[in-house]
């Protein structure tokens, strides 16, 4: 499709198959690299309050990975984007979410060990609310953090990003 009052641009499907149009009104929330990151909120995520204890014992509890990740991208000093530590996000906690772009950041270390199930099903679920998932081994955040930031840098602009 084309569209004649945008001087004949191609209606090309971005990601998701969000079109032209669509893309054209999503809202920038930060620049990376001199790429413009569109949002991509979701509204409503299921939320089980039963969990609320659990979330804040665990982000007092700190894993050594996610404190030295928080630290990154804490108070909006990772591009000025907007962090959430241990969310609940219906029966589930992650470890990391990005509301403005419906993105959920799992540090994996030994605590997912021998739970490929659990993590298969939950994963299934959050991406059937729509949600993006990036892991990040534990070992790039502890030894090779630099870098690690790098690749979550490139990932959300492949993702999210688009013409400035």
């Amino acid at each position: 499709m084309i569209f004649p009052s945008l001087g004949g641009v191609p209606a090309a499907p971005r990601r998701g198959g969000v079109g032209w149009l669509e893309f054209m009104e999503q809202e920038i929330i930060t620049y990376i690299n001199g790429n413009a990151i569109y949002g991509n909120p979701k509204n409503f995520l299921p939320y089980n309050a039963a969990l609320k204890s659990r979330s804040k014992k665990l982000r007092k509890a700190g894993v050594m990975s996610e404190v030295v990740f928080w630290r990154q991208v804490r108070a909006g000093s990772f591009h000025g984007i907007d962090f959430d530590r241990q969310r609940i996000i219906g029966n589930y906690i992650v470890d990391f979410y990005v509301k403005k772009l419906s993105l959920v950041i799992e540090i994996d270390g030994s605590s997912h060990n021998d739970k490929d199930d659990y993590d298969a099903r939950r994963e299934t679920f959050l991406n059937s609310l729509g949600l993006k998932i990036y892991r990040i081994g534990e070992p790039a955040v502890m030894n090779d953090l630099e870098n690690a930031m790098i690749a979550l840098e490139n990932y959300i602009v492949s993702e999210f990003g688009g013409p400035v």
